[in-house]
């Protein structure tokens, strides 16, 4: 067995996988809330890698920037985070607010339009070039630099650690607030029954605009992660990632935060061993193929519980 590349595309998978895992962590709490399909959410990660680039480009470029790089990765997150946050709750109050009691076709096709407008809207402010965080130049390459050797002699960058230990540090402090805070037991009330938790006193509409701020923070993170290893960025480059991470979602159980996070370190991990051993070619398919195995054997999801028929 080929040590080297087995490690290699594991530690691929992973780093991957921790992107799709943080965008699916926004499909499954705005589900859970709404039982809302936000096909929007995949450009908003965009956004938020597009708010990184233009802060990055503002401090002087990959190779011009004279602050250190803890502090420009610092100010590129909490940027990429508040924007994407606020760019939620913008969509969910102008787009989604007057429609939760609609039929769920009318926000599912909503979702779509915001999706194009975003998309369209970014082509024509921006432009359709390809962009590039180009962190091998920064400061000599410093975030490529080896940091660990793992078995199989396979070298782990700093960008790569970044992004895995980034991801863990914002899922642990996502499960902590949902769990111990209270505006988390307020979400975990509504995402319960809504109507309950409103003659209850809880804010519905504060509880929901607070669900979409977080959900679409993450979003943002998970831009600036992608572009921190991947490198380029679009703005078409959110339809696919969403589609990926909403897959993700499904697989681990939609609405389960912990399903989440296991659907997208699973699709990270088919994907990027399905380029090692197969073809890139093939890599799309395989997380349908994931996809349609894991609804056959278990519909609900790896981490997901079966609906209660009520009667």
């Amino acid at each position: 067995m080929n040590w080297n590349l087995f490690v290699t595309e594991l530690v691929a998978g992973i780093v991957h996988g921790s992107v799709y895992a943080l965008i699916a962590l926004g499909y499954s709490m705005v589900y859970g809330i709404l039982k809302l399909l936000n096909f929007a959410h995949g450009d908003v990660y965009m956004v938020g890698a597009f708010i990184g680039y233009g802060l990055l480009t503002a401090l002087g470029g990959p190779t011009g920037f004279s602050i250190p790089i803890a502090l420009l990765l610092f100010l590129m997150f909490a940027a990429s985070m508040l924007g994407g946050g606020f760019l939620g709750v913008a969509i969910e109050r102008f787009a989604y607010r007057r429609l939760r009691d609609a039929p769920r076709i009318a926000p599912l096709i909503t979702a779509l339009g915001v999706s194009f407008f975003l998309e369209n809207a970014t082509v024509l402010l921006l432009g359709a070039d390809y962009r590039s965080y180009d962190t091998f130049s920064w400061k000599g390459g410093v975030l490529w630099s080896t940091a660990i050797v793992l078995p199989g002699d396979v070298h782990l960058a700093l960008a790569q650690i970044i992004v895995i230990v980034g991801t863990i540090v914002l899922m642990i402090v996502l499960t902590l607030f949902v769990s111990r805070t209270q505006l988390g037991r307020a979400m975990r009330a509504t995402s319960f029954d809504r109507q309950a938790a409103e003659m209850m006193g809880i804010d519905v509409n504060r509880v929901i605009a607070a669900t979409f701020f977080i959900g679409s923070a993450l979003a943002g993170a998970a831009g600036v992660f992608n572009c921190l290893v991947y490198q380029q960025l679009n703005p078409y480059m959110g339809f696919q990632a969403g589609l990926k991470a909403f897959t993700a979602a499904v697989i681990g159980g939609i609405g389960n935060l912990p399903g989440a996070v296991v659907g997208g370190l699973a699709i990270g991990l088919a994907e990027s061993f399905t380029i090692g051993y197969v073809s890139s070619t093939f890599s799309d398919a395989i997380v349908f193929v994931v996809l349609i195995g894991i609804m056959i054997l278990r519909p609900s999801g790896l981490l997901g519980r079966a609906a209660v028929a009520k009667v």
